[in-house]
């Protein structure tokens, strides 16, 4: 109870920045385009919270990407105020805000494929564990740059905020780049803590487990 009330508070205020967003973004087609994984995510993490639930890691990052996702979505990545303070501070040449979104691409997908792989007991090895789930995290990366390749032929210059590439002609790469970033940072900083919780959940679903037995 504690825990889905805990999600279901995170849920409401989800759906309530999804739709303050909503009211006046800089351009509603890309703002629809960049909340569609937000849009897509919440239904089944609610639908599958009682019959496989996430440790509160797992949750507490992907509520964060969403947040970054949605604030995305309202600005477009090039014309987020937070991104321009970055760009002052560290004397870039574009907003970096973009880079911020597919370093949680990597951070998140690898700690959900860690937990997956973990909790159903598919991989063992841990070097194994480590090649599939940065296999994972680039095809992740790789499919959503396909798909903003796609967006590109299907609307042309109308897609140009959805991409956000600020005139780099390496953006696609770099933004990979900062995917397997997001993932290795992910198994190097948090393995200890996600390996806790997981024995800790796993634990408390024992009993439930064995009373459906």
């Amino acid at each position: 109870m504690p825990r889905t009330r805990l999600l279901f508070a995170a849920f409401l205020i989800l759906v309530g920045i999804l739709m303050a967003s909503g009211l006046r973004p800089h351009d509603r087609p890309t703002w629809a385009l960049e909340v569609l994984p937000v849009l897509l995510v919440l239904p089944v993490l609610w639908a599958t919270h009682r019959r496989f639930p996430l440790t509160p890691l797992l949750y507490s990052l992907i509520f964060v990407h969403c947040i970054v996702l949605i604030v995305g979505g309202m600005h477009t990545y090039a014309r987020v105020p937070f991104g321009f303070q970055l760009q002052e501070w560290l004397d870039l040449a574009r907003n970096p805000y973009d880079k911020i979104g597919h370093f949680f691409q990597g951070l998140v997908p690898a700690i959900a494929a860690r937990e997956i792989l973990l909790r159903g007991r598919y991989v063992n090895g841990d070097r194994m564990r480590v090649f599939i789930i940065l296999s994972i995290v680039l095809a992740v990366s790789a499919t959503y740059e396909l798909l903003e390749w796609l967006t590109a032929v299907l609307f042309g210059q109308g897609a140009y905020a959805f991409l956000g590439t600020q005139g780099d002609p390496w953006d696609a790469q770099s933004d990979m780049l900062f995917a397997v970033i997001g993932c290795v940072c992910a198994l190097v900083l948090l393995t200890g803590v996600h390996d806790r919780q997981i024995e800790r959940l796993e634990r408390e679903l024992a009993p439930q487990s064995g009373n459906s037995g």
